[in-house]
């Protein structure tokens, strides 16, 4: 049986991105930058030969996707279940107000990522339930064939992570830029990963390095 193939890539850079806000469920559009960001992947893609784009149900998700699937023809399918993790009452405050806020509760999320949750919200075994099925789902729709999947930095983390095998732990050290692009063959015995984290060329973003797994 053929391969499919996944480009699996992050939303534009988003609005008040330098702030180094927690954008979860939060709906934020593309900034200024982001927007040159998308339009560039779009041409950057432009000779692959994807058959379907999906995105987040997010606004920022769903700005990154049109551009490249407009070029296609094709509309965008939307899939909510591809949207960032819930971060609860810790939604559009900076690291520094959080830690000044809630500094026990920040120190045991960082202290385990996987399992402890952002208040009010979702933690990483949380997000896995909900975004690999759908995944899967989008996986045997196209079999064979190659698609497009536009979401966040944390649902990538997590569909590459179980594509590679990787403990959850180990999610920071995949990298995600704003609208990067990864590409995920998968084969009938194996997921093989031939390109990680490519990042637009020629645009500058304004962001700060990223400090969590989600974004």
């Amino acid at each position: 049986m053929p391969s499919t193939w996944v480009y699996l890539i992050r939303h534009g850079e988003v609005e008040h991105a330098a702030e180094g806000r927690f954008f979860g469920h939060t709906d934020v559009a593309l900034s200024a930058t982001g927007l040159l960001q998308v339009e560039a992947l779009a041409r950057q893609l432009a000779i692959e030969p994807i058959e379907a784009v999906y995105a987040s149900d997010l606004t920022r998700a769903r700005q990154s996707a049109a551009p490249l699937a407009g070029s296609r023809g094709l509309d965008p399918v939307v899939v909510p279940a591809l949207r960032e993790m819930a971060m609860g009452r810790w939604e559009g405050l900076t690291f520094p107000e959080i830690r000044e806020r809630e500094p026990d509760a920040l120190a045991r999320w960082l202290a385990n990522l996987t399992t402890f949750p952002f208040p009010g919200g979702e933690n990483l075994e949380d997000l896995r339930a909900r975004v690999m099925p759908a995944f899967r789902e989008i996986l045997d729709r196209h079999a064979g064939g190659r698609i497009a999947v536009v979401a966040h930095g944390g649902p990538n983390r997590v569909i590459l992570a179980e594509a590679l095998g990787l403990p959850f732990g180990h999610l920071l050290r995949l990298g995600q830029d704003y609208a990067c692009w990864s590409v995920v063959e998968y084969r009938a015995d194996a997921a093989i990963l031939h390109t990680l984290n490519q990042r637009v060329a020629g645009i500058a973003a304004a962001a700060p390095v990223e400090r969590t797994a989600v974004g």
